[in-house]
């Protein structure tokens, strides 16, 4: 039976962005450890990012990918999820997984946060 994406919501202060994991090894990883609780910070005024407790299943991933705006990606150097609300350019460790809506609403968020990311209902 084929896989299909997975739909999520990202819980920031009771504003709900949706989004959704796409069907690679890696999503479903990060997939099986939601809910989770997350403290994100802004990392170069293009992406939130935030350290995950367990690393996902890289196997399939690329080596290096691109990350456009609205993207969810695993970065490993770093062990993180990351939410680009700016485009960066390819760079080894980018592994996207998903996307969500509303990039502009994030990048209006100036301070550290915590966010729940969980599986929609």
């Amino acid at each position: 039976m084929p896989q299909s994406i997975t739909p999520i919501t990202i819980d920031i202060d009771g504003t709900e962005y949706t989004g959704t994991l796409d069907t690679s090894r890696i999503a479903a990883s990060f997939a099986a450890q939601l809910p989770l609780t997350l403290s994100f910070e802004d990392y170069g005024r293009q992406e939130k990012i935030a350290p995950l407790p367990t690393a996902p299943d890289t196997s399939d991933a690329p080596a290096s990918s691109s990350a456009p705006v609205g993207a969810i990606a695993y970065y490993a150097p770093a062990n993180s999820i990351v939410l680009y609300y700016a485009s960066v350019g390819s760079f080894a460790g980018i592994m996207p997984i998903g996307t969500f809506d509303d990039p502009a609403g994030l990048q209006g968020i100036t301070t550290d946060f915590t966010a729940t990311i969980r599986i929609a209902d």
